[in-house]
């Protein structure tokens, strides 16, 4: 029997605002953040496991997916920095080297946004928004590309 793909995309947890000088990929998760990434990681716990998770290499997707990765367990976990600012072609260029049965994906919009809205609507501008620590649980057959409109949106939450 046929096994569908998941494709969990999170969007990283609130982040406090850059000091002067201070790179925006150095800007740590906020209190309101912490929080955010572990509601997200109940969630996830409950109802999206993963066997692979894919992060940005900014500080605070990194610190979101360790909040999640401390309540939900070990998943093999890669940093790419081709996630940060990336275009939804770059996404899915990052996503199609890493196949697996059940993959996390910790990133930036408007990326995400316009990632979950092409691969289940097959348009980026129909994107609806991507919260904070928001989660968008997508569902493709098994062997399908990630093609525009192939994906079925399973889930969203947001905190």
């Amino acid at each position: 029997m046929k096994q569908d793909r998941q494709l969990i995309l999170l969007r990283h947890a609130h982040a406090l605002p850059p000091h002067p000088g201070q790179d925006d990929l150095e800007r740590p998760l906020s209190g309101t953040g912490e929080a955010e990434a572990d509601a997200a990681a109940v969630f996830l716990a409950a109802h999206a496991p993963f066997a692979r998770v894919l992060c940005s290499p900014a500080l605070r997707t990194r610190q979101t997916a360790e909040r999640v990765l401390a309540h939900t367990g070990y998943a093999d976990t890669r940093h790419d920095p081709r996630i940060y600012e990336a275009s939804v072609g770059e996404l899915i260029e990052v996503l199609d080297e890493h196949a697996a049965d059940s993959l996390l994906l910790v990133g930036h919009n408007p990326g995400l946004e316009q990632l979950v809205a092409l691969l289940c609507t097959g348009r980026s501008g129909e994107y609806r928004g991507m919260p904070p620590a928001g989660v968008a649980v997508l569902r493709l057959p098994e062997g399908a590309s990630l093609e525009p409109g192939a994906a079925r949106l399973d889930a969203f939450w947001s905190p």
